[in-house]
């Protein structure tokens, strides 16, 4: 059936003017210097940027407000950047203004038929705005009238679980305690946030597997290592910094094998740009082997090296295996090794993709390495059977006894910056019963048990149930999450819906009855409460709680930051009828961060802690070969190869970034690392197939995305040929997330599964 669940098209559907040119040889370099000039040159002016430049990632600076790599313990003074978080900053230290002569002169839905890049262009917001019903132009509200309006529409509801509380990765630990804090005193764990869109699988696996639901290594192990696996996963775009690192690993004799469908240039060659001997030379090769696997194709892969392993432990003179540590440390290995001698390595070769003997070759390199880190993204954890991806690749770990030692781990890598340090705050709509009752013990009352909706679920609830209250914490939720026109009935469903935001984004368009808009203090930009400077803390990919301090003068005197922001909502929302003094409490930082240390785990003397010019580690027990599970091992899991099958004239599609935008935010029109410029409503396709389907560059189509006997269509792409695996394609989101099924998603961790959806490609 066709999905006709919206008003209108959410996402504009029209061209920009595509250009294609020649795919660089490197990442990086000179051209990702002059990139970064012209970003900043444009939204911030030099002096402006580079003053912000010079404190991102420094030790009295403030945390990149992109991605969670961690910063190294020695910070060089040229700049403790990537190419694409000087891109983040120049947006939110914009010299563009969002303010009310804007929604005057715009409506609601006029600013609809603009592109995600236009909305993010506009400017930062300076005061808060709200929309009631029936009326098409935001208007200016004082935030007293807002908080209240906020305070009686969640008073009013019949029951807690009807609001939900939605929060992005960018939120501070200090603003996501006080958040969940509100919102379980207000009685619910609707507390979905975007780690259930992206390493919710990850964290699923490892906590089963090995204990924990983070990854083990530290920075330095890159340095220390035999061997890197980078799968699903693109550095040179999403976590250019991570690049650095793969160079030490290189530098020290280490190898790298890549897996992942696209050949990313990143992946390839790097030129270290504060090198200057490097930057005017020859780039360093990270790859060693590059596997180009199918979409999907990843348990297969993962599975036929397990067997390599086992039969050559079985059958050659050296010894391949850790049996040592498999004994020591392990339950679950023989009903491993049985199930995994049902199947034969040829056949899972074969389902892959990749040439045999390129196997064969990894899998040497695999058998011989002992210190061993796999790293990987989106690419894995975004299928239906993304749980049993990231299971198989501990399983390797664990043959080789490569977790709890030196060079050796698991390496989930973060996307947004403070996304994992949300989730050790409470942020989380399952969370567990110890931290519930230490929350209850510390604020003497009966938190709510009932878990709350994750993402996929609080979508389904709201298209099922009108008059419910969103609050989105940071996010574009809108351009998030699947099922676009669902979700944007869901959302258009509810009673209220209210976005933290610093800058315009479509989700502020696609509303509620009444909305408002609350503009928050960026990560650059002063934060003083009762006339005293205040710091927060975030948490990075390897488990470093560290400070993030603003020096940037507020683009408006009228912004809020987000502690105080949830704690004017929370004080609204109770009235008198509270014993959390939660204006006090938000006034100083340190009386939050006190109370965070009587709750959660490893956060004791958080105040002195933090103090610590590189932040501390918090507690991960597998680093010491120490597992958390109910058996207290390491467990060897079994898991089944993809199940996905194509009818005739079906592909594969994955949604991928361009490499101008992190998340939803899209900086530019350009992917230059693909070749691909002005332009995002592009398919990447095989020659080969295109031959076959008797098309040529450029040609345009239409996609449809098949599930369950439903059909949802996306109009307007044009054919790239690119090099990608037979019977697969790539497109940018958020343009295709309208064809992905709200209701597939990853067993267990019911993560959309947007890198696997089934598609037909029909022609303009």
């Amino acid at each position: 059936m066709q999905n006709k669940n919206s008003k209108k098209t959410i996402t504009p559907e029209n061209f920009t003017g595509l250009q294609q040119g020649v795919i660089p040889e490197y990442a990086t370099g000179v051209t990702a210097i002059k990139s970064t000039l012209e970003h900043i040159a444009r939204e911030t002016g030099y002096s402006k940027g580079f003053s912000a430049l010079n404190k991102m990632n420094q030790k009295e600076g403030f945390d990149c407000p992109g991605c969670a790599w961690p910063d190294p313990k020695e910070r060089s003074s040229l700049g403790e950047y990537c190419e694409n978080g000087a891109k983040a900053i120049a947006e939110e230290a914009t010299k563009k203004k969002v303010d009310a002569s804007f929604f005057t002169k715009h409506s609601v839905a006029e600013l609809l038929e603009w592109s995600d890049y236009e909305l993010g262009k506009s400017g930062r917001i300076t005061e808060p705005l709200f929309i009631a019903k029936g009326e098409s132009h935001y208007r200016p509200i004082s935030w007293d009238a807002a908080f209240t309006h906020i305070g009686k529409k969640l008073q009013a509801l019949p029951t807690p679980n009807d609001a939900i509380f939605y929060t992005s990765g960018r939120t501070s630990n200090e603003a996501a305690f006080l958040y969940q804090l509100f919102a379980r005193k207000f009685g619910t764990n609707n507390l979905p946030d975007c780690s259930n869109m992206c390493h919710e699988s990850s964290g699923k696996a490892l906590g089963e597997t090995i204990g924990i639901g983070k990854g083990t290594v530290k920075l330095d192990d890159f340095s220390k290592t035999d061997l890197v696996i980078v799968m699903g996963q693109n550095p040179g775009t999403n976590h250019p910094r991570m690049l650095s690192a793969l160079r030490e690993t290189k530098k020290n004799g280490g190898k790298i094998i890549t897996i992942n469908p696209l050949p990313e240039v990143g992946l390839m060659a790097f030129k270290h740009p504060q090198k200057p001997l490097e930057l005017l030379g020859k780039p360093t090769k990270l790859t060693d082997l590059f596997l180009q696997v199918k979409i999907n194709g990843d348990v297969a892969l993962l599975k036929a090296f397990l067997l390599y392993l086992v039969d050559a432990e079985l059958t050659g003179s050296d010894f391949v295996l850790n049996t040592d540590f498999i004994k020591q440390h392990t339950a679950g290995y023989e009903n491993f090794v049985t199930e995994l001698k049902q199947h034969n390595i040829h056949d899972l070769v074969a389902q892959t993709g990749i040439p045999f003997s390129i196997f064969n070759e990894a899998a040497a390199l695999i058998a011989k390495s002992n210190k061993i880190i796999i790293c990987w993204a989106m690419g894995l954890t975004q299928h239906k059977n993304a749980v049993d991806n990231i299971r198989e690749a501990v399983n390797i770990l664990l043959l080789k006894g490569s977790i709890g030692i030196e060079g050796g781990g698991v390496c989930p890598v973060r996307g947004h910056s403070n996304v994992q340090g949300d989730r050790t705050m409470g942020i989380w709509e399952a969370p567990p019963e110890a931290f519930l009752d230490k929350l209850g013990t510390v604020f003497n009352f009966s938190p709510p048990r009932k878990h709350g909706y994750d993402v996929v679920n609080a979508i389904k609830a709201m298209k099922a149930e009108k008059d419910k209250v969103f609050i989105a914490m940071g996010g574009n939720f809108i351009s998030a999450t699947p099922d676009t026109e669902l979700t944007a009935q869901a959302l258009r469903n509810c009673k209220l819906t209210v976005q933290i935001s610093t800058k315009l984004n479509r989700s502020h368009l696609v509303h509620g009855t009444t909305a408002l808009i609350l503009p928050c203090l960026g990560r650059s930009e002063r934060d003083i409460q009762n006339g005293k400077e205040q710091f927060v803390t975030v948490e990075n990919s390897m488990g470093v709680v560290h400070q993030s301090k603003g020096h940037l003068v507020p683009v408006s005197d009228k912004l809020l930051s987000e502690p105080m922001l949830v704690a004017k909502i929370a004080a609204a929302t109770f009235e008198k009828n509270t014993t959390i003094d939660w204006i006090k409490t938000a006034s100083d930082y340190t009386l939050i961060r006190d109370i965070i240390a009587q709750v959660i785990p490893g956060f004791d003397n958080y105040n002195e802690k933090i103090k610590a010019p590189n932040g501390f580690y918090l507690p991960n027990n597998p680093r010491n070969q120490v597992f958390d599970t109910p058996n207290k091992k390491a467990n060897f899991t079994t898991n089944a190869v993809s199940d996905i099958l194509l009818d005739k004239g079906q592909f594969l599609m994955m949604t991928i970034r361009t490499h101008d935008q992190f998340n939803t935010t899209i900086y530019g029109l350009d992917d230059r690392y693909r070749g691909i410029y002005n332009e995002r409503r592009v398919v990447l396709m095989n020659r080969k197939d295109m031959a076959a389907a008797s098309l040529v560059e450029q040609t345009v189509v239409h996609l449809i995305s098949h599930y369950q006997g439903e059909e949802r269509k996306a109009h307007n792409f044009k054919i790239i040929g690119y090099d990608i695996p037979k019977g697969c394609i790539a497109t940018y989101f958020p343009e295709a997330n309208i064809l992905v099924p709200i209701n597939q998603t990853a067993r267990k961790s019911n993560t959309p599964a947007s890198k696997s959806i089934i598609v037909s490609i029909e022609r303009a």
